[in-house]
């Protein structure tokens, strides 16, 4: 009997779905990813949005400071221009300072002070004058009239009346200076609240600029994620498509007990047989249990 060559081969159409295979993986692996491709599976950072921007101006001008330059790409700031120096309270306290020193109650007091003084004191004189009417008769009265009693009298009553006035007028400047001064120092405490809560109030407008601002980011980023996850995703789909492939392949290929086909070739190149899985495990029993040619089988 001639010589002949035992090849072991999976079944064809298997073979033929591992070609189908790696020509399909052979392409899409050498196959390098276009500049759309790499830029859509690229990170991205959202840019500042004119919400943050404007926070960020506001604190900026709180500071004192110029205008904010802002890329036109990221949004980030790039540059602050020439400001006042001032901070955003310090025209409460300039103003504050005003209504502070010696004089500072000369512009609160009234300018109708005068007036009231001058008709204070002239209904004053004319009360006075009235009692002084009555010094004759009580002179009279008295058996003074003319005498030197009588001028004593007049002497005192003019005495006391000048006195009198004269304290009447100072008290009357003093009540207008005491009422000009307290309106100073309530406007200097005024001043100094305003001072104290322009901050404050800066702050909350930049806070919540701020907070509106780093949500927008936030959903600015994550479509920026989504987008490049989707891309990854595309980019990914048709190897995903391979491994399914290449998958079943395998399960295929591991669920046979043994070669699927076999072939003897001579060696003049002939095709000298073919044995199927049922005669293969046949011929296998036979040969175990002692069962030749001429046994119970028989020849297949």
């Amino acid at each position: 009997m001639a010589d002949v060559t035992q090849i072991n081969r999976v079944a064809p159409y298997l073979e033929a779905a591992g070609q189908t295979y790696l020509d399909l993986l052979s392409q899409k692996t050498g196959q390098a990813p276009t500049a759309a491709e790499l830029q859509g599976m690229s990170p991205q950072i959202a840019g500042q949005n004119v919400l943050t921007q404007q926070a960020q101006q506001q604190a900026a001008t709180q500071a004192g400071l110029g205008s904010l330059t802002f890329d036109p790409t990221t949004g980030a700031v790039t540059g602050v221009g020439q400001g006042t120096g001032i901070a955003g309270y310090q025209p409460f306290l300039n103003q504050a300072q005003q209504y502070s020193g010696p004089n500072a109650y000369q512009q609160f007091m009234s300018p109708y002070q005068q007036q009231v003084i001058d008709t204070t004191l002239q209904e004053y004189d004319r009360q006075r004058q009235i009692a002084q009417q009555a010094i004759p008769f009580q002179a009279i009265n008295a058996g003074a009239f003319g005498g030197g009693r009588e001028g004593v009298q007049r002497a005192e009553f003019g005495s006391q009346t000048l006195q009198n006035r004269a304290a009447l007028q100072a008290q009357l400047l003093q009540q207008g200076y005491g009422q000009a001064q307290q309106a100073a120092g309530t406007a200097f405490s005024q001043q100094q609240t305003l001072a104290a809560l322009q901050p404050t109030l800066t702050q909350t407008g930049i806070q919540q600029l701020g907070a509106a601002g780093t949500s927008n980011l936030a959903y600015q980023q994550a479509i920026l994620d989504a987008q490049r996850q989707a891309a990854q995703f595309a980019y990914q789909e048709p190897y995903q498509r391979l491994g399914v492939f290449g998958s079943g392949i395998t399960g295929l290929l591991s669920g046979q007990p043994g070669p699927a086909v076999r072939e003897q070739i001579s060696p003049g190149g002939g095709q000298q047989g073919y044995a199927s899985p049922l005669a293969q495990a046949l011929s296998a029993a036979g040969t175990m249990y002692g069962l030749g040619s001429g046994g119970i089988f028989g020849k297949l």
